[in-house]
């Protein structure tokens, strides 16, 4: 990658989106590791993050607003060929195939948590379909999660930026003439 440090740089990301994203990455692995009442109470808080980042996806900052970063499939489909033919252009905030994870994301982490909301209701209790669809629906979660780092990686080292770094910090090096703002 190349040293940004003397580039000038931009804010992309806000302090929401940042905390939040990091909130969902440390309460998603911490379920892995506990059990009972605190595996249920961190899925909560885990859905509570959801829910503001869906909200912020409306109201929020540029960058943080779904509409600046949920492309149509044509147009995805059009970036994906411009990325094996190795003619993408670098995007300030989400590509296009970024943004169709965010939603994935979203998504499935949604899912998982009302899942796992169900099995303490009454109703679902001891219900095998329920807990068969919280663990299925949390191997999809790993796949997606996996996919978005190869993606994070991948795009770092194509565009020679820092993407991990950009979301601690929130700002990505200023865009160039050929970048998609």
């Amino acid at each position: 990658m190349q040293d940004n440090k003397a580039q000038p740089t931009v804010k992309v990301w806000d302090a929401l989106v940042r905390v939040g994203h990091w909130a969902l990455v440390t309460g998603i692995a911490a379920t892995w590791f506990v059990h009972g009442k605190w595996h249920e109470w961190l899925g909560y808080a885990v859905l509570a993050v959801v829910a503001v980042r869906i909200v912020w996806g409306f109201i929020g900052t540029r960058y943080a607003r779904f509409g600046q970063f949920v492309c149509s499939p044509v147009h995805t489909l059009r970036y994906s060929g411009q990325i094996l033919r190795h003619q993408e252009p670098r995007h300030l905030g989400h590509n296009p195939l970024g943004g169709w994870m965010i939603v994935m994301l979203i998504l499935t982490i949604t899912a998982v948590c009302v899942t796992g909301w169900l099995y303490t209701t009454d109703r679902y209790w001891g219900e095998q379909w329920v807990e068969d669809l919280h663990v299925a629906l949390t191997n999809v979660l790993l796949g997606l999660v996996a996919l978005h780092i190869v993606g994070v990686i991948f795009s770092s080292l194509r565009h020679g930026e820092n993407l991990v770094a950009a979301m601690v910090h929130g700002k990505k090096r200023a865009p160039s003439a050929d970048d998609v703002v």
